[in-house]
């Protein structure tokens, strides 16, 4: 583990490794992960399903 990453990169991770369970059709991605994107002041987390193309997204505000 290295010292150097961010804490949103550790929180994707540990989406990636817990959350990765389509919540429409509850297929489990082994291969997939959570998409990060940031607006300046929010992170967005997505999980795309490959299966049926439902969006899982999670959202942190920065105040």
């Amino acid at each position: 583990m290295s010292a150097y990453r961010s804490p949103f990169e550790r929180l994707r991770e540990k989406f990636d490794e817990s959350e990765l369970r389509c919540p429409e059709c509850g297929y489990v991605d082994a291969e997939g992960g959570w998409r990060v994107t940031t607006s300046g002041d929010r992170v967005r987390y997505q999980f795309v399903c490959p299966t049926c193309d439902a969006v899982e997204t999670r959202e942190l505000r920065l105040e």
